[in-house]
């Protein structure tokens, strides 16, 4: 058997690595440039791997498998598949000719968090979330090899999970004071141009550059009536996460080359620093960065926490941070985090529900096994307090249909031990927590 070259094998070896680029976009021998670095530092020719048939199928069937609702033009996923050829024909060939133009965004609010507000987003129609989906497919590779170790947001192989053990790390190294910051409506302000700029760095075809353009300023549809987009990037489009990291990269190689400790996930950031000084630099620093890049911090949202102090914390990503009484580091769900999750298990709760205990139990235990393996690296009294809560529900119900009334309570716990409920299948947080402590200790 001939013996692979030198090139094929160092090919092989970056497509290992890589595995999770489009391959019919991303050759050996680009991947090989890719790794080698390109003449100029930008990438030419580039459209027609956008709009190659065998992309755009592939970038078909992750917008099939993400599901979701239809844009302006009412076309769902379904619809669109039913005749899946002669779209994805008609879409390479507008991509090809330069005749392609997307739609509006559709304007939907969705609840945010612990607030009376509401978070917009903008839902491209199907047909622009596949040609999104295969843009990306030939960007992200280029700016994915230049982003920063410390970015975690919507990045290949990686997770919250991971920046949150990176902030666990550090405030056991003794990392005492945080700057936890809060970019103001970050998605819906970053300037277009400076944006394009930073994508100009790397990509020099023309036809990639205007069809990037193109997105950013398709416009969104509410009431009936376009509204222009002069700045930001969706939240709902396919494209919108890559080109919101690629604008806050600068950002996160200059804070590693001044020394700082950022842990960044999409726009939610947290600079972790040894003393009061350096975390006061480091502010001093963000604020120079963002009101440059034409951004603004929520003033009312950052803060420099002190977690040498008893009682004083900080959120992100979902978790709590603080030191306790007892001076031990600890975490735990955010209050929005546990106010969420006890709004979904009391829609499952009432007491006046017709349905089965069992099939109530098996209802709200896909939400708590989801809840807890997110959450299962919060103390130990987290999972005492929800098994404890939701069990009181169920209790709840049980009582009614005895013709009680109220909450349960006395002797209620005693007709419906927790026994009781574990043999109709519920899911014991506190258990599970135990048993991950155990599997840690082995």
């Amino acid at each position: 058997m001939a013996k692979l070259s030198e090139r094929t094998k160092r090919a092989r070896s970056i497509r290992e690595q890589m595995a999770w680029v489009e391959p019919s976009v991303w050759t050996d021998r680009m991947l090989t440039a890719l790794e080698e670095g390109v003449k100029g530092g930008k990438w030419f020719s580039l459209i027609d791997k956008v709009y190659g048939q065998a992309n755009l199928e592939a970038a078909w069937k992750e917008v099939a498998a993400n599901k979701g609702s239809g844009g302006v033009d009412h076309v769902t996923v379904k619809q669109f598949g039913e005749r899946l050829n002669a779209e994805l024909k008609a879409l390479g060939e507008d991509l090809s000719s330069g005749r392609y133009e997307p739609q509006a965004t559709r304007r939907v609010y969705i609840p945010k968090l612990g607030s009376r507000e509401k978070r917009p987003l903008g839902i491209p129609t199907i047909r622009d979330r596949v040609a999104e989906a295969a843009l990306r497919h030939v960007l992200e590779p280029i700016f994915e090899r230049e982003f920063a170790r410390q970015s975690y947001g919507f990045r290949p192989g990686r997770s919250a999970k991971d920046a949150l053990r990176e902030v666990d790390r550090r405030l056991h190294e003794g990392y005492g004071y945080v700057v936890d910051a809060d970019l103001k409506s970050y998605f819906d302000t970053i300037p277009h141009e400076k944006l394009m700029d930073r994508v100009r760095e790397r990509v020099a075809d023309g036809r990639v550059l205007d069809l990037v353009e193109a997105f950013l300023r398709q416009g969104v549809m509410e009431h009936g009536e376009i509204q222009a987009s002069e700045a930001g990037t969706p939240q709902g489009g396919v494209i919108s996460p890559l080109l919101a990291n690629i604008y806050l990269n600068t950002l996160d190689h200059q804070m590693e080359q001044k020394g700082y400790v950022m842990i960044r996930y999409a726009d939610d950031l947290v600079i972790l620093c040894r003393t009061e000084a350096e975390a006061r630099q480091a502010m001093d620093e963000l604020k120079a960065w963002v009101q440059a890049a034409g951004l603004s911090l929520n003033e009312q949202k950052t803060q420099i926490v002190s977690m040498e102090i008893a009682g004083a914390g900080f959120d992100f990503l979902g978790y709590h941070f603080e030191r306790t009484r007892r001076g031990k580091l600890s975490r735990w769900p955010r209050s929005k985090s546990m106010r969420k999750f006890k709004d979904t298990i009391r829609s499952y709760t009432h007491r006046a529900n017709g349905r089965s205990l069992s099939d109530i139990i098996a209802k709200i235990t896909v939400v708590s096994r989801g809840w807890f393996e997110y959450f299962r690296h919060s103390n130990r009294l987290t999972f005492v307090e929800v098994d404890r809560w939701t069990r009181q529900r169920l209790r709840s119900i049980l009582r009614k249909r005895k013709g009680g009334r109220g909450r349960a309570r006395g002797r209620d716990h005693q007709r419906w031990p927790n026994a009781f409920f574990a043999k109709h299948g519920f899911f014991s947080m506190l258990e599970a927590h135990e048993l991950v402590c155990q599997s840690v200790r082995r």
